[in-house]
């Protein structure tokens, strides 16, 4: 369902999250549209972050969203209202995973940040052609697997910086965790997506260009041909 002429309206006037939230709070269900359609992204990536499955992302942000509406009455902005709904969604995407009775992984922090490139760089691709829309595809798929891969501290804090490019300051708000923590956590994230992607590409490199049965069958079959030409 697109967004209606009055919710873009909303969103292309850039309507500040304080006007949305005393909106909604007012009972307008186009301001609470509006803030769906602002921040429905990264929340998602949050709550997917957290666990790892599509449909219950979408199951525990809807309903994280419903706890907001109930509770928007109470948002005074001493946060950001980005900040706010991050909590609401990361709080119902962990108790999800206690019900199930998954325990988090632990893992020793025992390394220091060091200042490097916060963001993944790829190589430009001309995306209108077919090839290119392929390997991006093929890349995509690959990056996701090693982001899922990650240990679920330090993949929410790659998806909050790396991905929807928070600050080290916003993402610590997000999660109510010290700066120091996500500088550490952000670290060990891109250490282990690279160590994985590294992997991934050894074992493609060494399949690259394969000379299977049949095609040195081909080979063959055409030389012998060529000398000995079948009319012959």
């Amino acid at each position: 369902m697109p967004a209606s002429p009055a919710v873009t309206t909303l969103l292309s006037n850039e309507v500040t999250d304080i006007a949305l939230a005393e909106g909604i709070a007012a009972g307008d269900p186009v301001a609470f549209e509006a803030l769906m359609r602002r921040y429905n992204r990264i929340l998602y990536r949050v709550a997917r972050s957290i666990l790892r499955d599509d449909a219950e992302a979408e199951d525990a942000l809807q309903l994280a969203y419903l706890h907001a509406y109930e509770g928007i009455a109470g948002f005074r902005g001493q946060a950001r209202l980005s900040t706010w709904l991050t909590r609401i969604v990361v709080n119902e995407a962990l108790m999800r995973v206690r019900q199930r009775g998954r325990e988090a992984t632990v893992i020793a922090l025992d390394h220091s940040p060091v200042d490097a490139p916060d963001r993944l760089e790829r190589p430009d691709l001309a995306e209108d052609r077919p090839e290119a829309l392929a390997i991006r595809a093929q890349t995509r798929a690959l990056i996701e697997r090693g982001i899922d891969a990650l240990p679920e501290a330090f993949r929410t804090v790659f998806i909050l910086r790396a991905l929807e490019e928070l600050t080290v300051e916003e993402t610590a708000a997000s999660l109510d965790i010290p700066e120091a923590t996500v500088r550490t956590r952000f670290f060990r994230a891109r250490s282990l997506l690279r160590e994985s992607l590294a992997r991934e590409i050894d074992v493609a490199t060494a399949e690259a260009f394969s000379f299977d049965g049949a095609r040195c069958d081909r080979v063959v079959r055409g030389v012998l041909d060529r000398i000995h030409p079948p009319d012959s």
